[in-house]
């Protein structure tokens, strides 16, 4: 694909991050329920409507970094609305209830990927059909290893513990209290250092040509481990890594 923009791909990674950061903060929300903690549900959060969910900067990392691919590949990463939960509500205490909610996100995209990448495995022996049978399965496989891409994408982005990520609420809840409340100081700033480290960074880096340096390849990391554990379930076909990446790309 070079550098050039594959338009296609990217609506594809547009909407597949729909869809699965809907899952994900939906995902944040059914812990919430079956810890006890009503508060998401009454808000909304326990559907897959977009509106109570989608976050206009998360929106418009993932637009940017679909149509504007860093290092030869677009990902599809971003964030929506942070599920408030009531911590004094869980039936397993505060902190551990709020890190399972906080966890429950990052292990639903997790799954729904795997599960998807599951399904291409089945879906893939049939590649060897012609005609228009053929194209239009490739298109399928495309758009079901693209979505499974952005799913673990924002598994691994939303380990970063940087607000309003689930990272951050994880360390949060981990930390002693008196180094928790100093954590809690950085939480106005995550938006901006994500836009840095995921955007400006790399943009800087491949113009100036010293995009080797690990922390301007970040977006490129990601997606490329969401790929290598895609390949890991889509095998036994041969080169399954080559046959992945290919599809995605296409």
């Amino acid at each position: 694909m070079g550098n050039g923009i594959n338009v296609l791909l990217a609506l594809m990674i547009i909407s597949s991050f729909l869809l699965a950061v809907a899952l994900h903060e939906c995902g944040h929300a059914l812990a919430a329920r079956w810890l006890g903690d009503r508060t998401p549900q009454a808000e909304g959060r326990q559907s897959l409507s977009l509106r109570t969910h989608i976050d206009p900067v998360g929106l418009l990392i993932c637009v940017i970094l679909a149509f504007q691919p860093i290092f030869a590949f677009p990902v599809g990463l971003g964030w929506g609305k942070p599920v408030k939960a009531d911590p004094w509500k869980m039936r397993v205490g505060a902190n551990l209830g709020l890190f399972a909610v906080a966890v429950a996100g990052p292990v639903f995209n997790l799954i729904i990927g795997l599960l998807i990448a599951l399904l291409v495995h089945f879906v893939g022996g049939y590649l060897t059909q012609n005609g228009p049978a053929a194209w239009l399965l490739v298109r399928i496989l495309q758009l079901l290893i693209v979505f499974a891409s952005v799913s673990i994408c924002l598994t691994l982005f939303n380990l970063i513990p940087l607000y309003p990520l689930d990272g951050y609420q994880i360390v949060y809840t981990l930390l002693p209290s008196r180094q928790a409340v100093q954590f809690a100081k950085s939480a106005p700033y995550g938006p901006f250092i994500i836009l840095v480290l995921f955007f400006f960074l790399p943009f800087l880096a491949r113009l100036s040509n010293v995009g080797a340096f690990p922390l301007f390849q970040l977006p490129y990391y990601i997606l490329e481990g969401s790929l290598h554990l895609i390949a890991l379930i889509v095998g036994p076909l041969p080169n399954s890594y080559d046959f992945v990446k290919a599809l995605y790309i296409f």
